[in-house]
């Protein structure tokens, strides 16, 4: 994959000016002297893919680094690649079957199943053998997520552009459905085949309830997108903006 800052005429991947020695020193410094432990606890790496929920024919391929907080709620930073210059995009938290159906049906509209991406073999944790995963993604299988993009690469975008857009996942009905080439490409590219993982992810089920609110746009046709809205800003008593009024 290109750099960031590639040399001869190659279009770069952000706009920006290349990091000078100084930052790089004291950047490396910083990693020698500070914890960072919540970065550590970033511990898996899932490849899948997300549609947009407002243009659906969007399709882009996702990293999900995943940190646990307990067994119902995990937290994902989700990167545009798994290489060192790749751009972080977005956020997702995917909770359990039993958090969800406690939400309010507006909220769960927001949400997405993963069910059929384990099933058919589209998440897959690149390098991790499928009989260490299984145990996992059988739990996995009855979670939702929400993930939220907010640097849109795919239209080219050189740093994040916009509002935050909605993301959807892969689903066994058009327009929910992965392309077989960006399938194929992404196996090639980790030495695995999804069909296969597929056969072996037969006995995976999902959960049995099957009138939530989740993957709104299989039952309505209709997406969700973010907008701008003017408000005037909320002040306190003691606020120095209050006091120019």
């Amino acid at each position: 994959m290109a750099s960031s800052h590639e040399e001869g005429g190659a279009e770069q991947k952000v706009v920006g000016e290349k990091v000078p020695l100084t930052t790089a020193t004291v950047e490396k410094g910083a990693k020698l002297l500070q914890s960072l432990t919540p970065v550590k606890q970033f511990q898996q790496h899932v490849c899948t893919w997300a549609m947009y929920s407002h243009d659906m024919n969007r399709k882009i391929e996702t990293h999900h680094y995943a940190a646990r907080l307990n067994e119902d709620l995990l937290q994902c930073a989700v990167f545009d690649s798994d290489q060192d210059d790749a751009r972080l995009i977005g956020v997702e938290y995917i909770i359990s079957d039993r958090l969800f159906l406690a939400l309010p049906e507006e909220e769960q509209k927001l949400w997405h199943s993963h069910l059929y991406e384990i099933e058919q073999g589209l998440w897959v944790n690149p390098g991790v053998p499928e009989v260490m995963q299984k145990m996992e993604l059988k739990k996995l299988a009855k979670t939702y997520g929400k993930f939220w993009c907010t640097w849109q690469v795919d239209r080219g975008d050189k740093i994040p552009m916009g509002p935050p857009a909605l993301m959807m996942s892969p689903q066994e009905v058009p327009p929910g459905q992965i392309p077989e080439e960006m399938v194929h490409n992404r196996d090639a590219k980790y030495n695995i085949t999804s069909m296969q993982l597929a056969q072996n992810r037969a006995d995976i089920a999902g959960s049995e309830v099957m009138h939530t609110m989740a993957d709104y746009w299989k039952k309505t046709g209709k997406g969700f997108v973010v907008g701008y809205k003017e408000v005037d800003i909320a002040l306190g008593a003691g606020s120095p903006l209050k006091n120019l009024s």
